[in-house]
């Protein structure tokens, strides 16, 4: 005689899918029947308003702004000549710690009280504490470093 097939396992879970779907009808004959009995049509409109928020209300049609294609920008605006602003690279600043054994040290910018990192290797002149200093600025692997540092 052949054993059945039919686990106890798979009774188990056949049982349980079909508990599942049972609630899952009760629930939407519940909510079908709550919407009949309150009246609600189905789901309520969201709209937005000029300020991009949503509301429940529709948006005044006496606020609506006229738009014209051309005049939306996707990216960055293109820059005016006159608009152009110089960017002087070289800054001035105080040498607040520099430790000539180890070869690194601090300097602040004078403008923003900003502390940038100085390596040996990017100075032009012997610095050492509280000396004023012109340096550039580069991206480092931490942060902006201080290079082409000059005593002033």
């Amino acid at each position: 005689m052949a054993k059945s097939q039919q686990t106890f396992n798979k009774s188990e879970k056949e049982k349980k899918r079909l508990k599942k779907r049972e609630e899952k009808r009760k629930k939407m004959l519940a909510r079908k029947e709550e919407a009949k009995e309150n009246g609600k049509t189905g789901i309520p409109m969201a709209y937005v308003d000029f300020n991009g928020n949503l509301v429940d209300t529709p948006p005044d049609p006496s606020m609506k702004v006229e738009i014209e294609a051309e005049d939306i920008v996707l990216g960055i605006p293109k820059k005016v000549e006159g608009e152009e602003e110089e960017f002087d690279p070289v800054r001035n600043g105080k040498v607040s710690f520099f430790d000539t054994s180890k070869g690194f040290g601090f300097i602040i910018d004078s403008d923003n009280q900003e502390k940038y990192f100085c390596h040996v290797s990017g100075l032009i002149d012997e610095i050492a504490e509280n000396d004023k200093v012109s340096y550039e600025l580069e991206k480092g692997m931490k942060g902006m470093n201080a290079v082409r540092v000059k005593k002033i």
